[in-house]
């Protein structure tokens, strides 16, 4: 009887690690560097085909208080560096910004600081429907839809998120990294626990 709840116990944890490693991805664009004037100018294109994302994933923007900001943008407004009249969503000025990707296809992102996006401060992403998907620096497949707001990601902002413009003047300085993800003290926990319970039938 006790080799049976061994069992059940190892399949349990087995299956906590199989679901733990499909999980929703964070990723902290620019990884180090941060969300800033790049030294060159295809750093965030380089930095996307780098990465795999898929619905569900979150980026994660960390910039210099007052010197950058984030917009969720259209295609058209991305390649030229338009104007914020191309806006998704309002001008995320406090950092760190997370945008959760909801729906698949390409996302675009830039800086709306002086002339940042000019100098790359921009990013595209394409999200995989199913599965992750590579992103490619200049291939953009075409939007599903006609209504881009119908395709733009759910944004989580911080409550002091505003849309007046961040100060251009300034050196660009790296923001610190996010904390941890919290998923990863929960699965220690429970990976403790539950070896906790298992040990409990020797």
């Amino acid at each position: 009887m006790a080799g049976a709840g061994v069992a059940l116990v190892l399949c349990f944890v087995a299956a906590v690690f199989v679901q733990h490693s499909a999980a929703e991805k964070v990723h902290v664009v620019g990884d180090a560097t941060g969300w800033k004037v790049p030294d060159a100018p295809t750093f965030y294109s380089d930095w996307a085909a780098k990465n795999t994302f898929a619905i569900g994933d979150s980026l994660t923007f960390n910039f210099a208080a007052n010197q950058h900001d984030v917009l969720e943008i259209t295609k058209e407004s991305f390649e030229a560096c338009g104007s914020e009249d191309d806006a998704l969503d309002k001008v995320m000025t406090t950092s760190p910004v997370t945008v959760k990707l909801t729906k698949a296809g390409d996302h675009y992102f830039m800086c709306t600081v002086g002339k940042h996006c000019l100098a790359g401060q921009k990013l595209s992403v394409t999200v995989g429907a199913g599965g992750a998907s590579k992103t490619s620096p200049n291939a953009i497949a075409p939007s599903p839809a006609n209504d881009s707001a119908a395709a733009a990601p759910a944004l989580a902002k911080s409550p002091s998120s505003s849309s007046t413009p961040a100060n251009a003047s300034g050196s660009d300085q790296s923001a610190p990294a996010p904390a941890a993800s919290s998923s990863s003290a929960v699965m220690a926990s429970i990976f403790v626990t539950l070896s906790a319970i298992v040990m409990s039938f020797f």
